[in-house]
C-alpha cells in the first residue's frame, strides 16, 4: 500500500508540473474544485493523494530531520488558525491584480510549492498543512462533513498513539478519557500513514455514519 499511495503522488506531481510548464493552470484549479465536491464524500484524498506540496513536503520532512533543524513548535501567532484565510484571500487577490494590470498569470501555484517546502524544512508538516495554507483552508472546511473518512474501531485500538505520531496534519489524538485515538476528519487527509502503523489493525475507511468498512 505504502509503494502504491507514493506511486500516485508522484503521479499527480508529473501531471502538475506538465501543466504549469503549459500554462495551463485553469485545469489543475479545476482538478481542486472537484476534489473539493469529493471531499465531502471521500474526504480530504486531494491533501493526501494529489496535492504537489503535500509530495514535495514528505521528502523535505525526511531531510529536515535529518539535518535536526525542524522544530516541534508552532509560532504563536499561526495558533489561531485565520492565517491559511487570509493567505487564501491574498492569493486570489495576486491572480486577479496579475490578470488584470499585468496581462500575465500570476505563478501562485509554484510559489506556493517552494514556500511549503521552506516552511517544512523548519517546522512539522501539521503547521503548513493546517495553519499556512490557503488550499488546505477550503479543503479543512468539506473535509469536516465527509460521509466516508478513515476511523478508529475503539474495541480494536489500544492507545498506543503510533498513529497519533505517524499523521502528518495532527488529526489524530488519543484521548486522556478512555485512551483511544480519535480522527478529526476535517484534518485527515485519508492517507495510509495510520493504517500502516497501526498494530492491531484497528483504523478502518468507514461510512461515518453506519460504520460500514469500505474497501479501497
Amino acid at each position: 500500500m505504502k509503494y502504491f499511495v507514493t506511486l500516485v503522488r508522484l503521479l499527480f506531481l508529473s501531471v502538475f508540473l506538465f501543466l504549469v510548464t503549459k500554462g495551463n493552470m485553469v485545469l489543475w484549479l479545476g482538478i481542486f474544485a472537484v476534489s473539493l465536491v469529493a471531499a465531502l464524500i471521500f474526504g480530504r484524498i486531494y491533501c493526501g493523494y494529489v496535492c504537489p506540496m503535500n509530495t514535495a513536503m514528505i521528502p523535505t520532512e525526511w531531510i529536515s530531520k535529518k539535518l535536526t533543524i525542524q522544530t516541534s513548535n508552532t509560532p504563536n501567532w499561526l495558533k489561531s488558525g485565520k492565517f491559511s484565510w487570509i493567505t487564501l484571500l491574498l492569493s486570489i487577490i495576486l491572480v486577479i491584480a496579475s490578470k488584470k494590470v499585468l496581462h500575465k498569470n500570476f505563478p501562485f501555484l509554484i510559489i506556493w510549492l517552494v514556500i511549503a517546502i521552506i516552511i517544512t524544512m523548519r517546522y512539522e508538516p501539521k503547521v503548513f498543512h493546517n495553519l499556512i495554507c490557503p488550499f488546505g483552508a477550503l479543503q479543512k472546511t468539506f473535509g469536516k462533513f465527509t460521509k466516508h473518512s478513515k476511523t478508529v474501531v475503539e474495541e480494536e485500538c489500544i492507545g498506543c498513539k503510533l498513529c497519533e505520531k505517524s499523521c502528518p496534519s495532527a488529526a489524530i489524538k488519543v484521548t486522556v478519557d478512555n485512551k483511544k485515538a480519535n480522527i478529526n476528519t476535517s484534518l485527515c487527509h485519508q492517507c495510509t500513514n495510520c493504517q500502516q502503523v497501526c498494530p492491531k489493525n484497528a483504523i478502518q475507511y468507514m461510512n461515518i455514519t453506519n460504520k460500514k468498512q469500505i474497501s479501497i
